[in-house]
C-alpha cells in the first residue's frame, strides 16, 4: 500500500500537492509550537513541567504536542475545538433545531453547525486563557523562580489574546488540511504533537537505562509489550462483523435483476479515535482549571484527577464506553439502512424486511460495539498500569498508540482509496477517447 502510494506520487501531480500541502501545514504548526508567550520565563516553566510528566500536565502537554510546556500561542492545541464539538454533537441530539439542520438542511445545515462550533470554540479558548493566565501568574519552578515576569491584568489579556487567536489559527490549519491535504486534519495535527513527543521519550529512556535507573530487561519487556499493543491495535482495527445482504431477482423488461449477495461490513471500532480523544478533552477541561486555581477543594479535584489514580480511570473508561456508543449511533442509523435495503430488493437470510431488519443490525451493532469499547478502554488504561507498576519516564500507553496507528491507518487508507479514484478516472476518460474516436 505505501509502496503504490509513493509510486503514484510521480504519476499524479495533485495527489502530490495534497501531500506537500499537509506536510507543509504541519511544519507551520510545530514552528508555532516553539513561539512562546509574551512574559513567560522559559526556563522556570520547562523547570516546572519536567518535574510534572507524568501528571495532567503531562497528558495535557502530549495533546498540544508539547505546546503547553513552553506555553507558546499554541498551549491549548486543538482541544477547545474538541470540547466545542463534543458540546454541538450532544446538543444535536437534545435540540430538534440542530437536529434538524444537520439531518434536513444538507451542506448549509452542516455549515451552520460548524460556524457554532466556531463560536464554541473561542468562547471555551479565553476562559481556559483566562484560566491559565491566573495560574500562570501563581506558579514558580522548583528553584523558586517566578513564571510570569509582570503578573498583572496587562499579561492576563495579553495570554487571553494571544491563546485565542492561536486555536483559531490551529483550527483553520487543521480544516485547510482536510480540505486540500490527505486525512482529517484534526486528527493530523494530534498524530503530529504525540510523534513530535518520541524522540524526547525515546532519549530518557536510554538516559535512564545508562544511568541505572532503569534495568535492560525492563526496557526489553516494555517493548515487547509496545509491540504486541501495536499488532492487537492494527488487529481491532480491521476487524469488522459482515452480515450477509441477499438482493432478490426482479424482472424489468426482458431482463432478470438482482440475485446477488454481498455484505454490510459493521466495523467493531466504529467510532475510531474519537472516544479517547473526546474523553480526555472532557476530563482535561475542569482538571486544568482546577491544576491553576488556588482554591482547596478545586485543588483536592485536581490531585484525585491524576492519570495514574484510579478515580480518573474508572471516569475515562465510562467516557469512552459511552462515546462508543454515542457516536456510533451518530455514524449508523439501523432504520435508515434497513429502509435502503427494502427499497434496492436486498434482505438479511431468515430476517423479515422492515422493522425487524432494523431490530436485528441494532442488536449485532450494540454487540460489537460493546467489544470495540471494551477493547479500547483496555488500551487505553495501559498508562497507569505502566507508570505506577514500572516507573515508566514517560506517558506510555494505549490512548498515544490507538491515535497514532489509527490516524496512520486512516492516512493511508485515505491515500490508496485516492489513487484508485484517479485511475480509475483515467481509465474512463481514456475509454472515452476511444469511444469518440
Amino acid at each position: 500500500m505505501v509502496a503504490s502510494g509513493v509510486e503514484s506520487l510521480g504519476k499524479l501531480p495533485e495527489l502530490r500537492k495534497r501531500i506537500l500541502w499537509t506536510f507543509g501545514l504541519l511544519a507551520f504548526y510545530r514552528i508555532g509550537i516553539h513561539i512562546p508567550v509574551p512574559g513567560v520565563d522559559a526556563a522556570a516553566i520547562a523547570e516546572f513541567f519536567e518535574s510534572a510528566s507524568n501528571t495532567l500536565f503531562g497528558l495535557f502537554d502530549m495533546f498540544s504536542g508539547g505546546g503547553l510546556s513552553k506555553v507558546s500561542i499554541f498551549a491549548l492545541g486543538i482541544m477547545p475545538y474538541i470540547s466545542a464539538s463534543i458540546i454541538l454533537q450532544l446538543l444535536t441530539v437534545v435540540s430538534p433545531e440542530l437536529a434538524r439542520l444537520s439531518k434536513e438542511e444538507g451542506a448549509e445545515g452542516r455549515k451552520k453547525i460548524t460556524q457554532y462550533t466556531r463560536y464554541g470554540t473561542v468562547l471555551i479558548t479565553v476562559i481556559q486563557g483566562l484560566g491559565i493566565s491566573i495560574g500562570l501568574e501563581s506558579m514558580s519552578s522548583p528553584a523558586g523562580a517566578s513564571v510570569v515576569l509582570v503578573p498583572g491584568w496587562g499579561f492576563r489579556l495579553t495570554t487571553i489574546l494571544t491563546l485565542t487567536a492561536g486555536t483559531i489559527l490551529i483550527m483553520w490549519i487543521g480544516e485547510q488540511m482536510t480540505d486540500k491535504g490527505i486525512g482529517n486534519g484534526i486528527s493530523m495535527i494530534i498524530f503530529a504533537g504525540i510523534v513530535a513527543g518520541l524522540p524526547r521519550a525515546v532519549f530518557n529512556t536510554f538516559r535512564l537505562l545508562s544511568a541505572g535507573e532503569m534495568s535492560l530487561f525492563v526496557l526489553m519487556v516494555l517493548m515487547l509489550i509496545m509491540v504486541a499493543v501495536l499488532v492487537f491495535i492494527v488487529f481491532m482495527e480491521r476487524g469488522q462483523r459482515r452480515v450477509p445482504i441477499h438482493y432478490a431477482k426482479r424482472q424489468m423488461g426482458r431482463r432478470m435483476y438482482g440475485g446477488q449477495t454481498s455484505h454490510l461490513p459493521l466495523r467493531v471500532n466504529t467510532a475510531g479515535v474519537i472516544p479517547p480523544i473526546f474523553a480526555s478533552s472532557i476530563l482535561m477541561f475542569p482538571a486544568t482549571l482546577a491544576n491553576f486555581s488556588e482554591v482547596t477543594w478545586l485543588k483536592d479535584i485536581s490531585s484525585a484527577f491524576q492519570p495514574s489514580s484510579i478515580i480518573y480511570n474508572v471516569v475515562f473508561v465510562g467516557l469512552v464506553v459511552f462515546f462508543c456508543f454515542f457516536y456510533t449511533a451518530i455514524m449508523f442509523d439501523p432504520e435508515q439502512i434497513a429502509d435502503n435495503l427494502r427499497k434496492a430488493g436486498g434482505f438479511i437470510p431468515g430476517i423479515r424486511p422492515g422493522a425487524k431488519t432494523q431490530e436485528y443490525i441494532d442488536k449485532v451493532l450494540a454487540r460489537i460495539t460493546l467489544w470495540g469499547a471494551a477493547y479500547i478502554a483496555a488500551i487505553c488504561v495501559l498508562p497507569m498500569i505502566f507508570i505506577t507498576q514500572f516507573s515508566v519516564p514517560f506517558y506510555f500507553g494505549g490512548t498515544s498508540l490507538l491515535i497514532v496507528v489509527g490516524v496512520a491507518m486512516d492516512f493511508m487508507g485515505q491515500l490508496e482509496s485516492y489513487t484508485i479514484s484517479r485511475q480509475y478516472d483515467g481509465l474512463m476518460s481514456k475509454g472515452a477517447k476511444i469511444k469518440g474516436r
